[in-house]
């Protein structure tokens, strides 16, 4: 590999500390592996949580799960992508952020790899320690280990189109491609309007849904939403000074009966008490935003009985579902504005990204080198 030997990455030292900025070696390339030059890091809800100590993970380790950027070197044995498609140096790739073990139970036996009990999360795992250090996306380079699913980056779409949803997208393939489909003509509630719930909300408009809600907040990200094509009737129920009379327009959207299917997108525990009194008697609620344990909540159990609901969750995402995510941006790209989602900051302003996901003063923030 040619030019700079070292690389700058984001590391979180401390929970609750800041983060700091630091230079790294830029090792070989490992077999079956590779050097990325990242031109794009994706701040995910996650990482806030994950700075904050909110989830068991190593420190110090390089931030960063959601990547786009440039090979630099392909290690012996790496030739193509996941598709099978040729890699050369000046590819440009998005991969995933985990690799499952392949030997433990939910990976051997129960065929769901998003369980695997031994994850390796680039950017959540993958302290200092353990090497190499440029193992997140908050860098100008980062090494992807053997196992990593690679897959190019899809032609003619913006590279901050495609980081939009670069997370979220790959995650709610999942859950609406496993777990519980939107099926032709349903009308769909989605709660919450953060990256996840914009992700659910488009790919029900693309699976032929014959109306999506977005009930969510703060209003400027419900107006971000309408501007790029998402949803086609938005309530802000965040603002709300009477929350139930918001509720009771989103049933009133849904023709009175209910939502054929609800998707929680929210990350907020008493939006599941919500979410289940919006879907029909019949209908499905299912789960996505729960990803931190972000404590507990009141239901009432009656209102899935009553309404006879399938109630199911959906954890994360393979490798299988980004590739499918990069396969659909075309057509996301086409009919959404996704671009105009995203902010970007050079990764010395780092904690102004931060700060202004966590006070939702931007909808998507992606750190560029």
């Amino acid at each position: 590999m040619s030019g700079a030997r070292t690389g700058r990455a984001v590391v979180l030292e401390e929970f609750g500390r800041p983060l700091s900025l630091r230079e790294f070696a830029i090792p070989p390339a490992p077999d079956g592996g590779m050097i990325v030059a990242c031109g794009h890091g994706g701040i995910c809800g996650t990482d806030l949580h994950l700075c904050q100590g909110h989830l068991a993970i190593p420190t110090p380790l390089v931030l960063g799960h959601e990547g786009l950027g440039v090979v630099r070197e392909l290690g012996a044995g790496t030739h193509q992508d996941a598709t099978g498609a040729e890699l050369a140096p000046g590819d440009t790739v998005m991969w995933a952020s985990s690799i499952a073990c392949g030997v433990c139970p939910p990976c051997r036996l129960h065929r769901e790899p998003t369980l695997c009990e031994n994850r390796r999360t680039y950017g959540v795992n993958r302290s200092l320690d353990d090497g190499p250090e440029l193992a997140g996306s908050w860098a100008d380079h980062i090494v992807l280990h053997p196992g990593t699913t690679v897959v190019k980056a899809a032609e003619g779409v913006d590279p901050l189109a495609a980081m939009s949803l670069a997370c979220a997208g790959p995650t709610v393939v999942h859950a609406l491609y496993e777990r519980r489909p939107v099926r032709l003509g349903e009308v769909v509630v989605v709660q919450g309007s953060g990256p996840v719930g914009l992700a659910a909300a488009a790919f029900a408009q693309l699976a032929g849904a014959a109306k999506v809600i977005l009930v969510g907040g703060p209003a400027e990200r419900l107006e971000s939403a309408a501007r790029a094509g998402i949803g086609d009737v938005h309530l802000d129920i965040a603002g709300a000074d009477d929350p139930e009379r918001v509720l009771a327009e989103v049933r009133a959207a849904t023709g009175g009966a209910g939502a054929d299917l609800v998707i929680e997108c929210a990350g907020v525990p008493a939006a599941v008490a919500q979410g289940l009194t919006l879907a029909r008697r019949g209908g499905s609620y299912l789960v996505i935003g729960q990803y931190t344990d972000a404590g507990d909540t009141l239901i009432n159990p009656h209102q899935i009985v009553h309404r006879q609901l399938d109630v199911i969750g959906s954890w994360a995402f393979t490798g299988a579902h980004l590739v499918e995510y990069v396969r659909l941006l075309p057509a996301l790209a086409a009919r959404f504005d996704l671009a105009s989602l995203v902010t970007s900051f050079p990764l010395e302003r780092h904690a102004d990204a931060l700060a202004a996901v966590a006070d939702g003063s931007v909808m998507k923030a992606v750190l560029t080198s």
